[in-house]
């Protein structure tokens, strides 16, 4: 904790503690790897890869949980049911197979921003799991040129710490430097919104203030693929029309951004291309007029 307290006296203008050339080489180009590489090194910038060039490829991938399927009265887990059980010489009660996403193949480009939408159930955000290597194909592949980001609306940030730890942690923890904390610390502030209550610990914090912190932390680093699910639903008016430049932006950037989003409109308004998900399948891809049209009819 003391390590940190230094590092956040940093962020208001102080020397910093980690010198500049202990990060790694600026000059290094980064080669394309596959299957969820390492970090890419902190100077890299999207811009140095041209625009059009593959981010994401998912080919014929599956995802499948394995759950326990509904406890009748003698399979509920207490200790009474369990001896029971033990005497009886019964196994554990029966193993389902939950097939979320079903043979989905695509690729993504730099500089898109693909929507993905369906109904509660779809897929949607497992797909978003996957592609940031938190969920193991059971079948298929998954491709990665850069290190995908995933920000959700439970993105994990530190309720006992103050927003402006947080902020220094979340940067650091996207690679950033103690230099480039410092440069981007008060838009992240301004951004969010939160203005005095940076000073607060963030168990204090509103369910949507929690959400424009983590999402204005996020989008402080251009990332080489940005996947947001549902991270927009808690803000409002001002901030949702806010986040959406701040996409537009990343996309300029030549990043890509994946939205998960029931809100439509932003999806349309933020988006070039749409995929629509229907019981672990992609049902339709393509321009986001067309698709979410055949969605809403559907």
């Amino acid at each position: 904790m003391a390590e940190l307290t230094k590092e956040l006296s940093q962020v208001k203008g102080q020397e910093p503690a980690v010198p500049d050339e202990a990060v790694p080489n600026k000059d290094v180009p980064n080669k394309d790897v596959r299957v969820h590489p390492n970090p890419a090194p902190a100077g890299k910038r999207p811009l140095d890869v041209p625009t059009g060039t593959p981010t994401v490829i998912v080919d014929d991938l599956h995802i499948v949980y394995r759950v326990y399927g509904a406890a009748s009265d003698s399979e509920k887990g207490n200790a009474v049911n369990a001896f029971t059980r033990l005497l009886k010489r019964q196994g554990r009660p029966e193993m389902k197979e939950v097939h979320a996403v079903k043979g989905v193949s695509f690729v993504s480009y730099h500089g898109d921003a693909i929507g993905v939408v369906g109904r509660n159930g779809s897929g949607k955000s497992t797909l978003l799991r996957a592609i940031a290597g938190l969920l193991p194909p059971h079948a298929g592949a998954v491709y990665t040129d850069g290190q995908p980001s995933l920000l959700g609306v439970n993105a994990a940030l530190m309720r006992e710490l103050t927003g402006e730890r947080n902020i220094v942690l979340g940067c650091y923890a996207m690679g950033m430097t103690p230099s480039e904390v410092r440069e981007k610390y008060q838009e992240i502030v301004d951004f969010s919104g939160i203005d005095e209550f940076v000073q607060l610990p963030m168990s204090t914090y509103s369910s949507g203030m929690g959400a424009r912190l983590r999402f204005a932390i996020s989008s402080a680093k251009t990332h080489d693929v940005l996947l947001i699910d549902e991270a927009l639903a808690t803000g409002d008016r001002e901030f949702r029309k806010k986040s959406e430049e701040r996409i537009r932006q990343i996309r300029e950037s030549a990043g890509t951004v994946f939205l998960v989003a029931h809100d439509l409109r932003v999806i349309e308004e933020t988006c070039n291309r749409v995929i629509w998900l229907h019981k672990g399948k992609i049902k339709m891809d393509g321009d986001p007029k067309e698709v979410l049209a055949a969605y809403n009819k559907g």
